[in-house]
């Protein structure tokens, strides 16, 4: 008798807490989904950046080119869409700031290499 209650009530903890987690689930994706909406533009224009910044032909793009299809953003707002995107800056001799994905490291080296 003591193991059919000791099995009912693990049985019923597990299902109580597989019920519990689905719900927890469900509530983070429906928080997340209205975070995503309340903050789009943000969301669109990391999208739209990393787009730029993985392009097969450039490792590296100049700000002002992500500034000219990224408009709409104050500097330093461009700037932080651009870590967020996991983009690294870089000065080059004339002054220029140039950025490019810190994933796309290796590449550029090798590159840089090859020239």
């Amino acid at each position: 008798m003591e193991i059919t209650t000791a099995l009912f009530t693990l049985a019923g903890t597990l299902v109580g807490g597989g019920i519990s987690y689905f719900l927890q689930h469900q509530r983070f994706k429906q928080e997340l989904k209205i975070l995503r909406e309340e903050h789009k533009t943000e969301f669109i224009a990391e999208t739209t950046a990393k787009h730029f910044l993985n392009h097969k032909s450039y490792t590296d793009r100049s700000f002002e080119t992500l500034k000219k299809h990224l408009g709409g953003f104050d500097d330093d707002e461009l700037r932080k869409i651009l870590v967020r995107a996991g983009a690294i800056r870089n000065y080059r001799d004339d002054g220029s700031e140039w950025w490019r994905l810190l994933s796309r490291m290796d590449e550029f080296i090798e590159k840089k290499q090859n020239s």
